[in-house]
């Protein structure tokens, strides 16, 4: 006989996430029974859920840090940043979607409704505070992500990537759940709370702690993307259609940083020592494969896909400090990056039409001439990720080397400074296509809706606003772990 209580879940505390469900499920019954070819309800119900979502999330968990549902499912602050940057990317991914989509005969209800499930998926990630909830998430992201990438059945390439993407994915949950069962076994709890505790107390369990905490970080490291576990990424990127990639790159890096904090930066924190030169290794590893691949690539998504090896070498870096400073800046950098890569697929879209991907380097040459908005708007991007002082980039830079440096870890700083020096070749040179280079006959033309390309632009001018006016976001950032 237990003594234990039966506690009534505070349902209004998960309110996100029991919302993004619901209208999940609304979508695809809606969709089923519309009679519109271009699927509008299924968009705009779509749209609307997100924005809500956002509205939903704010209201109800900023400032707050309690439990519910027996302690797996965290509200807090961190995981108000996380989930709103996930909304609004998506957000950002479906305005961009469907000019694409509908040009090449994907324009199907059943790409919202994916979508849905997978920021869903991403949102219980962030708001784990159990083993078992930590994982469901993952995989329910992941799942969708797989069906996403296949979403084009007619695409040999596509349809590749997605099963690199699934089997090298199983492979990775399977580490990621066999470290989590270790834990479990040592700690006899699924809690992170109770974990955590275990972890400070440690004694001869300590080699168990261990040995699962190195299958976690490989599981940890694989949604990430971080080298060596990034086989996947640069044929994932360009495989995919172009607004599943963007997804992939921007919106589910922002969920693997809570993935990190909730697993191995909160829950193993009196391990630090240990996986701290794991998350080292990762991030030197990351910087210096990435900068020297992206090099040589001549195919844009393949680009940004190898440079995101360099960026999430900065992101470890925040990790390594283990501090509240370094996590802050962590998230700064993934949140401002994520906003950034998003506008980048967003011009590639703009500049793509059907059996045209407008993908490769080449097809920029001269962009300023058919569209010198457009053409700024990739300047202020590419300027940006290159970390030149007075954009984003540079304070997202500067605040990880700063936290990074404090932690004692100078030639890490110095290594990830020449990173960037390295990185500033093949982003500038994107630059010098859209400003100096003539390109072969007219050029690939900027198409798509007037609402895309407002979207588009308003996305370029928040990048260039958060360069002039960083403070708000820096402060809402730490904040979180204040």
């Amino acid at each position: 006989m237990t003594n234990d209580a039966f506690e009534t879940p505070d349902l209004l505390l998960a309110l996100p996430e029991i919302w993004m469900l619901t209208m999940a499920c609304v979508v695809l019954v809606v969709d089923l029974f519309s009679n519109d070819r271009e699927h509008g309800p299924a968009y705009w119900l779509t749209q609307v859920t997100l924005v809500v979502g956002v509205v939903i999330t704010i209201t109800t968990q900023w400032g707050v840090d309690a439990t519910t549902f027996s302690g797996t499912y965290v509200a807090d602050s961190l995981g108000v940043i996380l989930k709103t940057a996930i909304l609004v990317l998506a957000f950002l991914g479906f305005a961009y979607s469907r000019d694409y989509l509908r040009d090449r005969g994907l324009l199907k209800g059943e790409f919202y409704m994916l979508g849905l499930f997978a920021v869903l998926g991403m949102m219980v990630t962030v708001s784990a505070g159990n083993l078992l909830s930590l994982y469901l998430g993952v995989e329910l992201m992941s799942l969708s992500l797989y069906a996403l990438v296949a979403f084009d059945r007619d695409s040999v390439r596509g349809s590749e990537a997605a099963m690199k993407y699934f089997v090298l994915g199983a492979l990775a949950s399977g580490m990621l759940l066999y470290g989590m069962s270790m834990l479990y076994g040592v700690t006899g709890s699924l809690d992170l709370g109770q974990i955590t505790a275990a972890a400070a107390e440690l004694d001869d369990r300590r080699f168990l702690f261990l040995f699962g905490l190195v299958f976690m970080m490989v599981g940890v490291a694989f949604k990430f993307g971080a080298v060596p576990f990034h086989m996947w990424v640069p044929d994932v990127y360009q495989g995919a259609p172009t607004p599943v990639t963007l997804v992939i790159a921007t919106a589910s890096k922002v969920a693997a940083v809570g993935l990190f904090f909730r697993l191995i930066g909160e829950g193993l924190l009196p391990l630090l020592e240990s996986w701290q030169h794991m998350v080292v290794l990762l991030a030197v590893l990351s910087l210096l494969v990435g900068n020297t691949i992206a090099l040589v690539q001549t195919n844009i998504k393949r680009m940004l896909a190898y440079s995101t090896f360099n960026h999430i070498g900065f992101i470890f870096m925040g990790f390594v400090a283990g501090t509240g400073e370094g996590y802050g800046a962590a998230v700064f950098y993934a949140v401002t990056y994520a906003f950034t890569v998003a506008a980048a697929f967003g011009v590639i879209m703009l500049l793509a039409r059907k059996g045209f991907e407008a993908d490769h380097i080449e097809d920029l040459k001269g962009l300023n001439e058919r569209s010198p908005l457009f053409a700024f708007v990739m300047l202020i991007l590419m300027v940006s990720l290159t970390g030149i002082p007075g954009t984003v980039g540079f304070y997202a830079k500067w605040m990880v080397l700063k936290s990074v440096v404090e932690a004692g870890f100078v030639w890490l700083a110095v290594l990830a400074v020449i990173g960037a020096v390295v990185g500033a070749f093949y982003y500038l040179r994107l630059v010098r296509y859209c400003y100096f280079d003539k390109p072969e006959g007219e050029g690939p033309q900027p198409s798509g809706s007037g609402g895309f390309r407002a979207v588009l632009a308003v996305n370029g001018l928040l990048i260039l606003g958060l360069g002039i006016f960083p403070g708000a976001l820096v402060a809402v950032c730490m904040a979180a772990f204040g």
